[in-house]
């Protein structure tokens, strides 16, 4: 995951507990793969799946091979928080209530740090100039 653009999310409403980190995910094959397999996650890094557009179908996930529990919140193409949820570990798919266009898998220590009707905003960290 290393090789991937690294963003700061920003949580616009209200102030994170600490600074988050994440892997911009926006191909087929970093988002087919996600987490599965990956056996921690550290409390200020996560993982940001990235689609065209807003859709409950396409931003799906399932959590079948992640052995651990993660914070999800799915964010729409506003950057808008439409739907939050502690996804456990090995259980087939979760679907978000509205469509979003953003997916971002956080440790589930996070789960607190985002909230429907929340802002939110993605900055490149050292983009390359």
């Amino acid at each position: 995951m290393a090789s991937h653009r690294r963003m700061i999310v920003r949580n616009l409403s209200k102030e994170l507990s600490m600074p988050l980190q994440a892997v911009y995910c926006s191909s087929f094959l970093c988002r087919l793969r996600g987490l599965t397999f990956r056996r921690s996650l550290p409390e200020g890094e996560s993982i940001l799946l990235v689609y065209d557009r807003d859709s409950r179908l396409d931003t799906s996930i399932h959590m079948l091979g992640v052995p651990m529990d993660l914070a999800v919140a799915w964010i729409n193409s506003r950057q808008v928080v439409v739907d939050v949820r502690l996804a456990r570990q090995w259980r087939l798919a979760y679907l978000p209530s509205q469509p979003a266009c953003y997916v971002l898998e956080m440790s589930p220590a996070r789960l607190g740090d985002f909230n429907v009707g929340d802002r939110v905003s993605f900055e490149e960290v050292n983009p390359v100039t």
